[in-house]
C-alpha cells in the first residue's frame, strides 16, 4: 500500500501558469494509481473538467464521500456535484484574475461559453 499523501507547498508544473496553486492545496502521489481507484462515473467527471482536476486529490475527496454515504451512486453523485462547485470556482477566480491583468473580461465568459460535456446518453465504444 503507498504511503499517504503529503502535501505539496508552493509546487507546480512548470507548465501551469494559473492561480489554482494559490486556491487550491494539492497533495502529491501517483495521479495514475489515484485515477484508477476512482469509480468509472468519477473518472468520467474528471476528463471532462475544465482544469486538470488532480487525481490525487479527487481520491482523497472520494475516500471522504464513501465513509459518509458508502460506495454509492450517491457517494459519486454527491462528489460530482462537489467537483462541479469547485471547477466553478476555479472559473471564477481565472476570470478575475484576467480582467485585473487584462481589463477586459475573460473571453471565455464574455462570449458566454458554457463547458463542453459528454452527453449522457451517448453509446459507449465496445
Amino acid at each position: 500500500m503507498p504511503a499517504e499523501p503529503q502535501l505539496r507547498t508552493n509546487r507546480q508544473p512548470f507548465n501551469d501558469r494559473t492561480v489554482r496553486n494559490e486556491i487550491w492545496k494539492r497533495f502529491e502521489g501517483n495521479e495514475w494509481e489515484a485515477f484508477d481507484q476512482l469509480p468509472a462515473s468519477i473518472r468520467k467527471r474528471l476528463n471532462e473538467h475544465v482544469y486538470d482536476a488532480w487525481s490525487v486529490n479527487a481520491l482523497m475527496l472520494w475516500k471522504h464521500y464513501k465513509r459518509i454515504y458508502g460506495r454509492t451512486p450517491r457517494a459519486e453523485r454527491a462528489l460530482i456535484k462537489y467537483l462541479d462547485y469547485c471547477e466553478r470556482l476555479e472559473r471564477q477566480a481565472f476570470s478575475e484574475r484576467y480582467t485585473a491583468q487584462c481589463g477586459t473580461p475573460y473571453p471565455h465568459n464574455a462570449a458566454k461559453a458554457t463547458v463542453l460535456r459528454t452527453p449522457e446518453d451517448r453509446q459507449q465504444p465496445a
